[in-house]
């Protein structure tokens, strides 16, 4: 069953070790954050530093692991029909919507609407990694290190699935920031299988 993250939103949800997840872009060209919690020890959690590490590349995909912070697999990549997520960017929140678009009433973000779906967890703003961005187009200039935030190369209907490798709870959500998603907000939706 598929579920939908309306626009500019999130949630969150527990998931065995050996589900999967997939998370589809129903629209086109739109971001998911993707966060993830050892479900049994929420200090764990997804690491972007150890995961572009191990895998000695910045762009990862199919085959590829996502790692904790205590170097343990965390989810595997097992279909990836984009083939472009970033690993690199903090969620956006309302100190990104002040800094980069100028907003003097800025909207909360995705770490906002991530801190409100993980709270029933015990997971608070100050425990929110740097996310596994699903779909998102960072483009890096190898000589310069400048990087550029890209509309978002899915299709619509397109999807990236995902193993989980421990039991764990995932934070998601509809990406809040104009730049991720070419300045027009839309729904992710997601399912979860044995």
């Amino acid at each position: 069953m598929r579920n939908r993250i309306s626009p500019r939103s999130g949630t969150a949800f527990e998931i065995r070790k050996g589900q999967l997840l997939t998370v589809i872009d129903p629209e086109g060209e739109q971001v998911s954050d993707l966060v993830a919690f050892n479900a049994a020890d929420r200090s764990e959690r997804i690491s972007s530093g150890r995961s572009i590490d191990y895998a000695s590349r910045l762009f990862l995909t199919t085959d590829d692991i996502l790692y904790s912070n205590r170097s343990n697999p965390m989810f595997t990549i097992v279909e990836d029909e984009v083939g472009r997520h970033d690993f690199t960017l903090t969620p956006c929140s309302s100190d990104t919507f002040r800094k980069i678009y100028g907003d003097t009433d800025p909207h909360h973000g995705c770490q906002g609407n991530l801190e409100r779906a993980l709270e029933p967890y015990g997971i608070g703003g100050d425990d929110i990694p740097v996310a596994f961005n699903v779909f998102m187009h960072v483009s890096v200039d190898g000589d310069t290190g400048e990087i550029a935030v890209l509309p978002p190369k899915s299709r619509p209907g397109e999807k990236t699935v995902f193993r989980a490798e421990m039991d764990l709870v995932v934070g998601m959500t509809a990406c809040s920031a104009g730049q991720s998603n070419n300045f027009r907000f839309k729904p992710i939706e997601f399912a979860v299988s044995d």
